[in-house]
């Protein structure tokens, strides 16, 4: 019989769960008045470990009978179950009282009423081992259907030759409204992109008037001058175009492996549209070339490492422009790695022509920071909110009180990150209009309150919600920013010299972003240290059914410690170093490519380590079947058994470990239970009190405090 996880079940006031205090012969009985028979009629529904039975019984009936028609009629209609003919005693589920089998029901129930029947199983050593077997020759073939699953290609681990889907998106650039999730989509592969008229009218202003300057040989800053400490030497005009061809060969030494051709095509993206603001000085020809390059997929070889974030992201912009001018390696679907001028030469593309400034208008910017400071924010976006609904999940399956998330607690301290999460907590969790079986198993327990990891959830991860606010404002000013210099402007027929490629704004957003998000990944490992803890969760130690022969999610635990532990070397902030360069001409830097870089790393070693709790607080609702948490959480459930079936012994790991991190990078928890989270926030702004738990419910706080006994250990950890 299936449990509808959406029905409400009686509760359970003690904490601990039924499963295991008897485990694992349990019989539970809801008491329900019959709406045939009236007063005069009880009916009652006995469930046996997944199976389920009504048996009819009078308020006559003893208790002692009640328990023998049940455990009678179960044996009847599941022959093969090996019951005994007898039970050992009958308990009161709220407040776990034992029952006198003599007593009438009438006298010490009422109806509805949930009762628990610890009854005696007669099972062989063969079926034991027979059932287990069979649980883990089930597991062996939920993992070859895994395992013969396609698996999603990634530029990163191919940079053969291979076959990409056409865009389906095309992006407007006009240097004003590109987005982040705009440049994630480029890495996708989902977008092609186009100049827009206003965009392509500004910048043949702006060239025109750039040619009249280089045409009158005033001197102006990279385009009649050298560059850094050389900007007072005076070119003469037949080497204009030599300059800025040298510019670009001299300042490609990057070092380190490249960006992967994705990324560094949200490279040529950004670049392009900082360009479109017509400020730079560009080329229209020059900028549609590097959009046919963009719409090919044709990538230049750039090097992760050599930015100091200032003067612009020099070296590997100097790198993204080698490739267009056919000099350096290129990347397309086509080919693979090679030649720049035999990868354009096989798309059909011709090489970028420079004339005055234009070399110095491909590299001066902060686009190498930016981009990957934009990708590093949607990856760190998406992990936030599906910590959220992780968080929600551990906490159902170690029994904690919902009572926490209490409007009224969020709404005295206001900010919107903390009221944002609890908000999806309390929509998450169990309600009346969205019920938990655990969540019931223990109404009115004597836990008063939860560890901190689990009490504070929206104080903690509401001001990740809110830094990632703060960096997606700043992030996206920049990559609508014009970041050269010297700046051209046409309409008032200026060329000025600033520092607006100078990357501190990025670079000290960033870094703040992964102190931000590497929260989210401490929090997370303590949470999965209290599920693998019997003494924390009350499941077994480490989640394995069998400790002792099988380790379980033992050393699950310790690598997500190890990932916490490199993030907290990682979070240093990399803005606060400056090391002066070009002969102390650049005598501050931002240092914000390796804030880029660390930022991103940050956001994988999270993803990695909620993906480890997913799995563990998974594990642990197997050793709490058959209760159910809420419809979205259970929707969460299934999702994680598509690609990674319960440890029912000690298996190889770790394919399944990845599957749940590309899940998660995928966004597909948070797709889950978006419809249920709408429908729920939707329902509170509605009525405020519809997810709202009160005293004397689950997982709620008993008033009186008076009635209930309170030893000298609880009392000192009420903190």
């Amino acid at each position: 019989m299936t449990v509808d996880s959406r029905k409400k079940v009686q509760p359970e006031e003690d904490c601990e769960d039924v499963t295991k205090q008897f485990p694992p012969l349990l019989t539970s009985f809801l008491i329900e008045q019959s709406s045939t028979t009236g007063s005069e009629k009880m009916r009652l529904q006995v469930q046996i470990g997944t199976e389920c039975v009504v048996v009819p019984c009078k308020p006559e009936d003893t208790v002692h009978t009640v328990a023998l028609k049940s455990v009678e009629k179960l044996r009847r209609l599941r022959p093969k179950l090996p019951l005994a003919d007898n039970y050992f005693e009958v308990r009161r589920t709220i407040g776990n009282s034992l029952l006198d089998p003599e007593d009438l029901v009438s006298d010490v129930l009422k109806d509805s009423d949930f009762i628990i029947v610890a009854a005696t199983i007669e099972e062989t050593e063969d079926a034991k081992e027979a059932k287990k077997q069979e649980e883990i020759d089930n597991a062996r073939a939920e993992l070859e259907k895994i395992d013969h699953r396609r698996r999603k290609v990634s530029f990163a681990d191919s940079l053969a030759p291979m076959v990409l889907a056409p865009p389906t998106r095309l992006i407007i650039l006009d240097g004003n409204s590109l987005l982040p999730a705009d440049l994630v989509r480029c890495e996708k592969g989902e977008c092609a992109i186009q100049l827009s008229m206003e965009a392509e009218d500004r910048i043949r202003k702006a060239r025109t008037f750039l040619e009249k300057i280089a045409s009158e040989h005033r001197a102006v800053y990279g385009v009649t001058t050298g560059f850094g400490t050389f900007s007072n030497v005076t070119i003469p005009p037949e080497k204009l175009k030599k300059l800025q061809l040298n510019l670009i060969r001299s300042h490609a030494t990057g070092y380190g492996e490249p960006l992967a051709p994705n990324r560094a095509r949200m490279l040529l993206a950004l670049r392009i549209n900082i360009l479109a603001k017509g400020h730079s000085g560009i080329s229209v020809p020059n900028i549609k070339k590097m959009i046919a390059a963009f719409n090919a997929f044709c990538v230049s070889y750039v090097p992760q490492q050599g930015t100091v974030g200032c003067s612009g992201d020099l070296c590997p912009l100097a790198h993204l422009a080698l490739g267009l001018l056919g000099e350096g390696k290129m990347w397309s679907p086509t080919t693979g790695w090679q030649p720049a001028d035999v990868v354009l030469k096989k798309n059909n593309l011709e090489p970028l022509e420079l004339g005055p400034k234009e070399g110095l208008a491909l590299i001066n910017g902060t686009q190498m920071v930016t981009a990957l400071g934009a990708y590093t924010l949607e990856r760190a976006n998406n992990i936030a909110r599906q910590a959220d609904v992780i968080a929600a999940l551990s906490l159902d399956v170690l029994k904690g009180t919902t009572r926490a998330y209490d409007p009224d607690i969020h709404r005295i301290r206001p900010h919107r990150g903390q009221n944002l999460s609890a908000l999806r907590l309390r929509a998450l969790l169990h309600s009346e209009a969205n019920p938990s079986q655990i969540a019931e198993s223990h109404r009115n327990c004597r836990k008063v309150q939860d560890a901190y990891t689990l009490r504070c959830v929206p104080q903690v991860h509401g001001v990740v919600h809110d830094t990632i606010e703060f960096v997606r404002e700043i992030i996206t000013t920049e990559m609508n920013s014009a970041t050269d210099n010297p700046l051209v402007f046409a309409d008032r027929e200026e060329i000025i010299s600033g520092g607006n490629f100078h990357g501190e704004y990025p670079a000290k957003a960033l870094d703040y972003l992964a102190i931000a998000v590497a929260e989210l990944a401490q929090m997370s490992e303590r949470r999965l240290e209290r599920l693998v803890n019997k003494e924390l969760s009350g499941l077994p130690t480490f989640l394995t059914p069998d400790g002792g022969l099988n380790s379980g999610f033992m050393t699950v635990q310790l690598c997500a410690a190890s990932l916490v532990s490199e993030n907290k070397v990682l979070c240093h902030p990399s803005s606060v170093d400056s090391i002066p360069t070009s002969c102390n001409q650049e005598d501050h830097v931002s240092m914000g490519g390796f804030a880029a870089r660390k930022a991103l790393t940050v956001v994988e070693h999270v993803e990695a380590v909620l993906a480890m709790e997913l799995l563990a607080a998974c594990q642990g609702i197997e050793f709490l079947k058959p209760l159910m948490s809420t419809a979205p959480l259970h929707k969460v459930y299934t999702l994680v058994r598509s690609v990674a079936p319960p440890l029912n012994e000690d298996r190889y790991m770790k394919p399944e470990i990845d599957a749940v991190i590309e899940m998660i990078r995928e966004n597909r928890i948070w797709e889950t239970v978006l419809p249920h989270l709408e429908t729920l926030e939707a329902m509170e702004e509605l009525d405020p009190d519809a997810l709202r738990q009160f005293t004397k419910t689950p997982t709620g706080i008993v008033q009186d405090r008076s009635i209930i006994p309170i030893s000298d250990d609880e009392d000192s950890h009420s903190e």
